[in-house]
């Protein structure tokens, strides 16, 4: 089965349009001064100027940046087309052009490079990245030390050692060894404090010496 041609009723237009605007162009450069190829590269210049103005208006569509010198010079590029249909529609005689017409054609190749070069080789805005949203910081639980226990107090001082009398001690002495003498034993700080009479510390005391 052969494909079904479709014919598109814009693309039609716009061939016609463009070789209308072409032919148009031509004829006012020619009629300018500009014979030969000079006067065919004059529609050209002006056509690709209006598709760098107009790609240049589709790229900073979505970038939100400012498209006015993209506009301004779509502006001039579809000002020189329309001005070429309407010359030649027999509102300006081709064989005797204005002085005007002739340098405005004289200097439109200047004037279409530097748009030119302005709207190709102006980098576009660059695009801010997206920030990532930052995870929270965990939460940390506060751990409360525990408090030092409190310091002890300091022990008392151990009470001095009590005083005995020499003879106490030479009489203690005695009954010592004669504890000695009948068991074959030291005699213990219970013992001289039950055959003394005296407290307990001074009986440690007095072992203490005896010994």
């Amino acid at each position: 089965m052969r494909p079904s041609l479709r014919v598109d009723a814009v693309l039609v237009q716009a061939v016609i349009a463009g070789a209308l605007s072409f032919s148009h162009l031509h004829d006012l450069a020619q009629a300018a001064g500009q014979h030969g190829w000079k006067a065919w590269a004059y529609p050209v210049s002006v056509d690709l100027l209006l598709v760098a103005a107009w790609r240049r208006l589709r790229s900073l569509r979505d970038t939100g940046a400012s498209r006015n010198a993209a506009w301004s010079w779509f502006a001039v590029a579809l000002a020189a087309s329309l001005g070429a249909n309407v010359a030649t529609a027999g509102l300006l005689d081709l064989n005797d052009v204005p002085d005007w017409l002739r340098i405005l054609v004289a200097g439109w190749p200047a004037l279409a490079f530097l748009g030119g070069t302005l709207l190709v080789h102006t980098p576009a805005p660059e695009e801010e990245p997206a920030t990532e949203p930052t995870d929270p910081e965990p939460v940390r639980e506060q751990i409360n030390e525990p408090e030092p226990a409190p310091a002890l107090p300091p022990a008392p001082p151990a009470p001095p050692a009590p005083h005995v009398p020499p003879a106490l001690i030479a009489h203690a002495r005695k009954l010592a060894d004669a504890h000695r003498a009948a068991t074959g034993q030291p005699m213990g700080p219970d013992i001289l404090c039950a055959r003394l009479g005296v407290p307990a510390p001074m009986a440690d005391a007095i072992a203490a010496q005896l010994a």
